[in-house]
Parts: structure tokens; sequence; C-alpha cells
């Protein structure tokens, strides 16, 4: 069971008690005010939940036996509803891109490669994802049963996660089997965030709620999370222990003494111990990251992705197409997410490319889907896959109405709420640019400003040094002005000397002169010439 402390939510700690669960209201006060989703101030109100009732596709045949079904009608059915700008299980926080106590300050914040990070923005960035790890989070809980299990609300079962293990946790239920009672037996062909239309949308949202505790757990408000452009990489280049680890000298299957990940535990990612025993993961370690890159099975992914791979992928036209699955051919969503062949765009490929691709040669924490999201180069790794999202819709600007509002594998449609969130979000709204979240990337700045912003790391650097550089330049000055005065000086006491006298060396040495210094324009020129490639 839980320990409850002051909170501001997935499962908000003000909605984890037994009260909230036996009355299925998530209505949380917000501080501001002291009112019930701040509504004496009017930021938002205690509503019913209205979810789709858009049928899904028959990959799913179960009715009631899931808890995510028509989320989040079997914990939760009243909300807080938020007006205008207001954001948040209290209304207590303002929609993406904006801030201010009033939420009417729009601001863009920039999404970059990670390697033109300064060296102190590199610090910063490990540094947050240490604290963040180890940091328990003020504002949501994990359940560790299902409803059921939890006599239908009357014994909450909960615990405290870290900031970094609430993400963890959520990239695990939304993906886990969905359990049919006993042990062994559940049904696999199922994921509410994967393998159909809402895998981009779902890890858009993903990514802005986790850059948004960062901001909330550091006060860092300029925070904004990097990626790492794998197109035609070599091996896994951000695998330094100045990034996000090494190998282990002694063992490649875990990460180097020298970074600060080699300490960190995984939790949730055990599936297969799970589906034996009929059960949930209970938020317990589970033990050191794993990771191996480049030691996977060649016959699931022959090498990473390269430029090619992703041009294809972009010039697909439509967003999904037929089952809206895996299978689905000449798909975008399906070819980039790794299960369409990035030569063809034919989907249900014997061997996975783009996303999976880099899941699968991560070879380790990463290559689990449930448990993927304990290794932090799952950030890096998906910030990009959602740069190429957003370069798709810039090149397409597709209509609303592609994105699918029935027949989608279940939790996919596009008014079917998202798993497990609160605040609640639809697939359907997250089918815009970037830009209406109010973040933008590097990659897709114009020539001149991605120019100016990869040569950041270089002018931090030259800033480092610029203090020595001007050391060197006065004392080079100085000694030069010195040197200067000392020559003038001897040259001004010896210069009636005989042995320094000029003109005496010169008669000494001087040979008669057979041809004047001339040219003479009948005479054929010659030498050397300087020729420039530019």
């Amino acid at each position: 069971m839980l320990n409850f402390a002051p909170s501001s939510g997935q499962f908000p700690r003000a909605c984890a008690s037994r009260d909230a669960l036996l009355s299925g209201e998530c209505c949380p006060s917000w501080e501001g005010d002291g009112s019930a989703c701040g509504a004496s101030t009017g930021r938002g109100f205690c509503e019913d939940v209205e979810v789709s009732q858009e049928p899904h596709g028959p990959q799913y045949p179960f009715t009631g036996l899931d808890d995510r079904e028509k989320w989040p009608l079997v914990f939760y059915n009243r909300t807080c509803q938020c007006t205008g700008n207001f954001m948040g299980f209290n209304c207590g926080d303002c929609k993406f891109g904006l801030f201010g106590v009033n939420c009417n300050e729009r601001r863009q914040s920039l999404r970059r490669n990670i390697f033109h990070l300064s060296r102190a923005e590199r610090i910063r960035l490990v540094s947050y994802l240490n604290l963040a790890k180890q940091t328990i989070s003020q504002d949501y809980v994990v359940p560790t049963g299902t409803y059921r299990e939890m006599d239908n609300g009357s014994t909450p079962l909960f615990t405290d996660v870290s900031v970094y293990d609430v993400f963890v946790w959520m990239h695990y239920y939304v993906s886990r089997n969905t359990l049919l009672g006993g042990p062994g037996n559940v049904w696999t062909n199922v994921d509410f965030a994967h393998w159909a239309p809402g895998f981009l949308p779902w890890h858009r949202v993903y990514l802005l709620h986790w850059e948004h505790e960062i901001r909330k757990l550091t006060g860092d408000m300029s925070f904004s999370i990097p990626y790492w452009d794998w197109r035609d990489a070599e091996g896994c280049d951000v695998c330094t222990d100045e990034l996000m680890g090494d190998r282990h000298p002694q063992d490649p299957n875990f990460l180097s003494p020298g970074s600060v990940f080699s300490s960190w535990r995984v939790l949730c990612s055990r599936p297969e111990v799970y589906n034996s025993r009929g059960v949930l993961c209970d938020a317990r370690p589970e033990g050191p990251l794993r990771r191996n890159p480049g030691n996977h099975n060649p016959n699931v992914v022959q090498r990473l992705p390269t430029s090619a791979d992703v041009e294809l992928a972009l010039g697909l036209t439509n967003y999904d197409t037929g089952a809206l699955d895996r299978t689905a051919n000449m798909s975008f969503r399906n070819t980039l997410e790794g299960f369409g062949d990035p030569r063809s765009g034919m989907g249900n490929s014997s061997r996975m490319s783009l996303h999976a691709a880099l899941h699968v040669f991560m070879n380790g924490t990463m290559s689990s889907v449930q448990g993927s999201a304990n290794d932090p180069v799952f950030l890096l790794h998906h910030a990009f896959v959602d740069c190429l999202y957003e370069e798709w819709l810039r090149r397409h600007r597709p209509a609303l109405s592609q994105y699918p509002e029935s027949n989608a594998p279940i939790g996919h449609n596009g008014g079917y709420f998202m798993v497990p969130f609160l605040p609640l979000h639809r697939n359907r709204e997250f089918f815009i640019s970037s830009k209406d979240l109010g973040y933008e990337y590097s990659l897709l700045l114009n020539a001149n400003q991605r120019l100016s912003e990869s040569m950041v790391p270089y002018l931090e650097a030259l800033r480092g040094v610029w203090g020595w550089l001007l050391l060197a330049a006065v004392c080079g000055g100085l000694l030069s002005v010195a040197l200067a005065a000392l020559i003038m000086h001897i040259q001004y006491r010896h210069s009636t000397s005989t042995w320094m006298h000029v003109r005496k060396w010169r008669n000494l040495f001087a040979l008669p002169e057979r041809e004047p210094l001339i040219f003479s324009p009948d005479k054929e020129e010659t030498g050397y010439s300087y020729q420039s490639t530019m």
C-alpha cells in the first residue's frame, strides 16, 4: 500500500484512495483556489467522462476483461474537464506550449541533436535524468494490482516510484498483455500504444509529459529533450560515459562503472514472469540496466536504419492503411514503427526496421517493449521518431480525417482516450504539428538556423578557453615588445663597433656584379605559379 504525500497525474495520489475508487471520481482540488478542478476561478469543472463508442478492430475479441478498455471508466467515470488554456488532472497546469500564472504566455522550445549540446548541457541532461530517477514522485503513484484484485476499489493497491519510473511503468502498463485469469492465461495480441495508428500520437504525449515533469522537478523551464539522429550510424554513438553509458570492460552486457546509469535498477522488465504468474508488475527493482548494442539477432535486424530507409517512409502519403495494424501496406505509421519494409512499404515484414530496429539493435533492456523505457536511450530515440513524425506531417499536411475514427485496434481510434494518461487526451488531438504544441526540432529549421544551432558546442568550448587565449595573446605581445626593445638596445649600443659595422662586412664579401637585375621583355619568363581549386 502507498504512503500518501502532498501531490499536485497518472493515478494522482488524491485519486488513489478507497473513497475515490469507490465513487469513481477523480476531481482533486487545485491548491490555487481550494476548489475541485479550480472551479471557483473557472479553470475547470468535475464532469462525466464521455468515451468513444466507435467499434474497434477484430484484433482484440474480448469485452470487460481489461482495465484499460474504454479508459478510464473502470477506475473513474468523472474527472476534471479543463477550460481555455488550462490542463492537468486538477486543471492546475497549462496546456503544452503555454506558460505563466494564467497560462497565456506562448513559448516554443527547441529539441536539439544531442551532439550539438555543449558540454555543460550534456552534463545537465545526465544530472536531470539521474535526479528524476532518484526522486520519489509527489504527483503520481502506480497500481500493483488489477481493479479486480483491489476488490473493485475497496482495497487500493498502489506504490510509490520515482519521477522517472512513473514513465517506465506507464510504458509497461500501456503495452502489457491482457490477463485473462490464472497463471499463464494471457492475450498477447494487444497493445494500447503500439502496432497501430496511436503509436505516434501516444509517444508524442508521453514525451511532452515527461518533459513537463522534468521542468517541474528542476525548475528549469528551458529544458527540452534532445534527440539522437541514428540514420546511417555504424553503432551506438551515444553510448559513451559522458552521455548514455559505455560498455562494461569486463561484461559487455552491462554499462561501464564510469557511467551514472550503471547504478540504475530497472522495473517492469520481465513480462514472461508476470504472464506466467498472471499478475501485474509490482514495480520492484529487478536488477541493473542491460545493453549490448550490435550483438543482436541479425535475422531480425540486419543493420541500423539508413537515410534511404527514412526517406521512403517519409514519402508514403497515407498515414495508415488496411487493418491499421502490423500488416498495413504503404502505411507511413507502420513503416516508421518498423513493421513495414523500408524498401517497398509492404507490411508484416520478416525483418524489423526504423523504430523497431533500434530497440532490437540495443540488445538488452531496450529490446523488451514493456521494459524499454528503463533505458535513457529510449528518450533520445523516441524524440527522433517524433521528429520524423513531425517532418511527415509538414510534408504532407494531412487532413484530420486521415486519422481513423473507427475499426483501429483497441485503444487506437481517434476518439479513444490514451491509456493510462490522467489528464485525459484523445488520439486525434495529437495528429497536429509540434508547433501547435509549443516545440520545434533543430533538424527542421532552415539551413542558416541549423548551422547556427550546430555551432553551439564549439562556441561554448571557445568561451571556456577564451580567458586563456586572451592571456596568451597579452603575454605574447609583451614578450614581442620586450624582445624588440632588447634588439634595438643592442644595435644602438654597438652601432660604432668595428665587428658590427654593416658596410665593412658588405665590402668584405661583395662580388662583382656581372649582370644588372633587370627584366628584359625579350627574355622568356619562367617560374612557379599558384592555382586555387576553390
